[in-house]
């Protein structure tokens, strides 16, 4: 995995942290509670799983069993 597509799944996992406190906020304010939470629910899981992949990810470059491509010549 390059190192800038890292960046963009971490961003993207980021992103749909915040969407779900969006839907489950927004939601809050016309549905009940558990409906809200049913809501979210699924963009959460999304987001957890992209999370534990951008960790395995992480650990696999570690332990230099698969390291980071890197985008730019470093000098």
């Amino acid at each position: 995995m390059k190192q800038s597509t890292f960046v963009r799944w971490g961003l993207g996992a980021f992103g749909l942290v915040f969407l779900t406190f969006v839907i489950r906020g927004s939601t809050r304010l016309f549905l009940g509670d558990r409906t809200a939470a049913l809501l979210s629910a699924p963009v959460g899981l999304g987001a957890l799983l992209v999370l534990v992949v951008l960790l395995v990810a992480a650990l696999l470059s570690v332990t230099g069993i698969r390291p980071m491509e890197r985008d730019i010549d470093e000098r």
